[in-house]
C-alpha cells in the first residue's frame, strides 16, 4: 500500500476509501434508527395547533438526533480512516446495529422527558412515569445501551490498533486511534456513572433524581479538553510525517 497516495483528514491517512455492503447496512440502519425518532403524525397536521403541538417535540427530536448520529459518525469515522472489514469487524458493526435499533425507543424517551423538564413544560413528554421504581429502570435500561454502543467503539478501535503493524500506523495514527478509545471509555464511564446514581439516589430527595441525566453532563466539559490537548500532539506528530516525507 503506497500511504503517500492516501486522502488526510485530521492527521490520520484515510485508508478505506471505497464504501463497502457491510458500511452501507450500517448506513441505512442508523437511518432507520433516526426515522424512529423523527417527530411524527398519525395524518398531516390540518390546523395551526396541531402543528405548533408537532413542533413542540422538535427539542427531543434533535437531542435524540445528536447523539445517533455521534455514534454513527464514531463507526464511519473508523471505516475511513482504517478500512477493515474482517470477522472481528462484521460482528461489532451488526452489534452496533443491533443495539441501536434497540436502544432509539429509551433514547428517545429519555429524550422527550429531559427537553420536558429543560422546557418547563413546554416540550411533550411521550413517556409517563408510573412510579420511582420506573424512573430508576428507564435510566438503567437508557445508560445499558448508551455504554454498549460505546463499549463497541472502543472494541472496533483496539481491534485496529492491534492491526497496528499491518495497517502501517504511524505515531499520529496510534495516538489518534488511542484517543479515540478513551474518548468512548469516558462516554462509557459516564453511563455507568448515571447507572450507578440511578440506582442510589433516594425517592425522599426529589432534587437528587436529576442526577442520573446531569452525569452526561460531565461529557460537555471532559470530551472538549481532551480532544483539544490530544489534537495537539496528534497534530505536531502529523507534521512530522510531512516534513520527513517532504525532506
Amino acid at each position: 500500500m503506497d500511504l503517500s497516495r492516501l486522502p488526510v483528514q485530521l492527521g490520520f491517512r484515510l485508508r478505506g476509501e471505497a464504501v463497502t455492503r457491510l458500511e452501507t447496512f450500517v448506513d441505512a440502519a442508523f437511518a432507520f434508527a433516526v426515522t424512529l425518532l423523527v417527530v411524527s403524525f398519525d395524518a398531516m397536521p390540518d390546523s395551526f395547533g396541531e402543528l405548533y403541538d408537532a413542533l413542540r417535540r422538535l427539542p427531543a427530536f434533535l437531542a435524540g438526533f445528536a447523539i445517533v448520529a455521534m455514534f454513527w459518525q464514531s463507526h464511519h469515522r473508523f471505516s475511513r480512516r482504517f478500512g477493515l472489514e474482517d470477522g472481528v469487524v462484521t460482528f461489532l458493526s451488526l452489534a452496533l446495529v443491533a443495539t441501536t435499533l434497540f436502544y432509539v425507543y429509551p433514547l428517545r424517551m429519555v429524550m422527550s422527558a429531559a427537553m420536558r423538564y429543560f422546557t418547563l413544560g413546554w416540550a411533550p413528554s411521550e413517556f409517563v412515569v408510573g412510579s420511582f421504581l420506573e424512573f430508576r429502570l428507564i435510566f438503567v435500561i437508557y445508560g445499558v445501551g448508551f455504554a454498549v454502543l460505546a463499549g463497541i467503539m472502543v472494541l472496533l478501535n483496539r481491534h485496529a490498533l492491534r492491526k497496528a503493524a499491518q495497517l502501517q500506523l504511524d505515531d499520529a495514527e496510534r495516538l489518534a486511534t488511542q484517543s479515540e478509545i478513551t474518548t468512548h471509555l469516558v462516554l462509557l464511564g459516564c453511563a455507568l456513572l448515571s447507572i450507578l446514581l440511578a440506582l442510589l439516589i433516594s425517592p425522599e430527595r426529589g432534587w437528587q433524581q436529576a442526577l442520573p441525566g446531569l452525569a452526561y453532563g460531565l461529557l460537555g466539559i471532559v470530551l472538549p479538553w481532551y480532544g483539544a490537548r490530544v489534537g495537539r500532539r496528534v497534530d505536531a506528530l502529523a507534521a512530522q510525517r510531512t516534513d520527513g516525507a517532504g525532506a
